[in-house]
């Protein structure tokens, strides 16, 4: 294995790292934005407003991509482990 290999291999990890999270991250980041200017325009800054909401946000994002989510890492595991002799010799 070159050098090369190895770190396109990683790229491509990194890439379907960013591509499975990318989901629960936006949601998580709009709705601690919405949060945050609520919290901004009636002065309440109560800690577990800002948490509570995120969390069940993303819960619920987990659910609804998760099935995809799952279809991306099979995908990308499949394609390594069934070229894992290619990449060997």
């Amino acid at each position: 294995m070159s050098s090369e290999f190895v770190i396109g291999l990683a790229g491509q990890a990194l890439y379907v790292v960013l591509k499975a999270s990318a989901p629960m991250l936006g949601i998580g980041l709009i709705v601690g934005l919405i949060v945050s200017i609520f919290q901004a325009t009636t002065q309440i800054q109560e800690q577990t407003l800002a948490f509570v909401p995120k969390i069940v946000a993303v819960f619920v994002a987990v659910l609804v991509f998760g099935p995809w989510i799952l279809n991306v890492l099979v995908d990308f595991t499949s394609r390594l482990l069934g070229n894992l002799a290619s990449y060997i010799g």
